[in-house]
């Protein structure tokens, strides 16, 4: 865990919102992409990931520091939320089309469609990964993350996750070419 990060649970923990502010503001983009790619409906992924915050928030208090970031503790509210959204849901449903915000107003009708079905492509190609091929793919490629900074969020060594990414790609590049995606 990052100096930083213990530092702002341990203000939080002591109720400064300050610090439970800066918490959220620090990993709220990466649990929404964590939970948006495995939910496939953009107000859902949004409303599961204010409901992390909500419960980081009441349960901050109880948090034991475990020599990994926080982020590996709010991935796993994350995951038991998903988990009960589709125990409750009982199925998945396909995220529409037209259900994505678009970021550039100016952006040609096509090219908005094409990087939706290549980003909808990715999420259904994604569900044939392990878990944690799936946060592998997510923290390296869709948020940057580096293989040392992977390894430690994951609790596994950086060899581990270069295995698993390279897995985790034989396997997407294998589905897209089926098709299975």
């Amino acid at each position: 865990m990052k100096k930083t990060d213990a530092e702002l649970v341990q203000r939080a923990q002591r109720g400064d919102k300050d610090a439970l502010v800066e918490l959220y503001e620090c990993y709220n983009a990466s649990v929404f992409t964590y939970i948006y790619f495995r939910v496939d409906e953009l107000k859902t992924a949004e409303d599961l990931t204010a409901e992390v915050f909500v419960r980081m928030v009441t349960k901050i208090g109880s948090y034991v520091e475990k020599g990994r970031p926080i982020l590996s503790w709010l991935y796993t509210i994350a995951r038991n939320l998903i988990i009960d959204y589709y125990r409750v849901k009982g199925s998945q449903i396909e995220m529409p089309l037209l259900e994505t915000q678009v970021s550039d107003e100016n952006a040609h009708p096509a090219a908005i469609a094409e990087s939706e079905l290549e980003r909808a492509s990715l999420r259904r190609a994604m569900k044939y990964l392990t878990e944690d091929q799936r946060r592998v793919v997510l923290l390296k490629f869709i948020e940057g993350r580096e293989n040392s900074e992977v390894a430690v969020i994951l609790g596994k060594n950086e060899r581990a996750i270069r295995s698993l990414q390279h897995r985790a790609l034989v396997t997407l590049q294998r589905v897209m070419k089926l098709g299975g995606a």
